[in-house]
């Protein structure tokens, strides 16, 4: 695959306003494996293999287990993740497919048995976040780094 644009060049200084807002997310007081977990399952929603291949890797470096990384597709079966971690992910395949279906009440309930309200509203900015490097990598059709080993 090869990339339709660089629109990273294109538009410097739109992605340096994306790049402030992603620091902003990344040190918004959310833990680092939840924000690595809801990137990660957007990414897996959205297609995105450049921001899968990124996020599970940071995960990984960060402390996570592999097992835990193959698993946030299938989360409902697995009894891996905490109920901080299911709100977090059943929010972020909701918000990921508003167009499909709005967050519901019972959703939104579960959140908040498990954020505070400033957390939920800083989740969704980090869920809205990871969507838009998502468009922009999917629809720029941005390759992922390949290793020489996983090339062979």
């Amino acid at each position: 695959m090869q990339a339709r644009l660089n629109h990273r060049e294109l538009m410097p200084e739109l992605m340096n306003s994306l790049i402030a807002l992603n620091k902003a997310v990344d040190e918004c007081g959310l833990e680092k494996s939840l924000l690595h977990l809801i990137k990660l399952r957007a990414s897996q929603i959205n297609g995105c293999s450049f921001c899968v291949d990124m996020h599970s890797r940071e995960a990984r470096n960060d402390g996570d287990t592999e097992q835990r990384l193959y698993l946030v597709s299938a989360w409902r079966e697995s009894p891996l993740f905490s109920a901080r971690e299911r709100a977090a992910l059943d929010w972020v395949e909701s918000v990921t497919r508003i167009s499909d279906h709005a967050p519901t009440d019972q959703q939104f309930a579960a959140m908040r048995e498990n954020f505070a309200d400033a957390e939920i509203a800083k989740l969704t900015v980090a869920i809205g976040m990871i969507n838009i490097w998502n468009r922009l990598s999917v629809s720029f059709q941005v390759p992922h780094p390949v290793t020489a080993k996983a090339a062979e």
